[in-house]
């Protein structure tokens, strides 16, 4: 006799091989750069905050789009010190100063 759940579960399998495995070995593999590029992401939002700025606000100064920005704020974008400075030049915002500064 099935529970109902694994008459659910069953019914609705992908099909589809699972790439968790994959995925956790990438996150292991790239976890120095996947910290920092968190780091700008949460300097970021608090700029937003602190500022009463939207995703779009934030893609308008940047000259970007919002989904550019979803991206950015993902923390896991590897970001260029190239990005970063012109990040910092729309913002007019040193963001790498608090980068390094973020204790989060």
């Amino acid at each position: 006799m099935k529970l109902k759940a694994a008459d659910f579960l069953e019914a609705h399998q992908s099909g589809e091989r699972s790439s968790f495995v994959e995925d956790v070995k990438w996150r292991q593999e790239n976890a120095a750069w996947l910290k920092r590029s968190q780091r700008v992401s949460y300097v970021i939002m608090d700029y937003m905050q602190a500022n009463q700025l939207s995703r779009n606000d934030i893609a308008e100064k940047l000259g970007v789009s919002p989904q550019y920005v979803s991206r950015i704020l993902s923390g896991k974008m590897n970001f260029t010190f190239k990005t970063i400075s012109a990040i910092e030049e729309r913002l007019q915002f040193e963001l790498f100063r608090h980068i390094c500064d973020f204790n989060g």
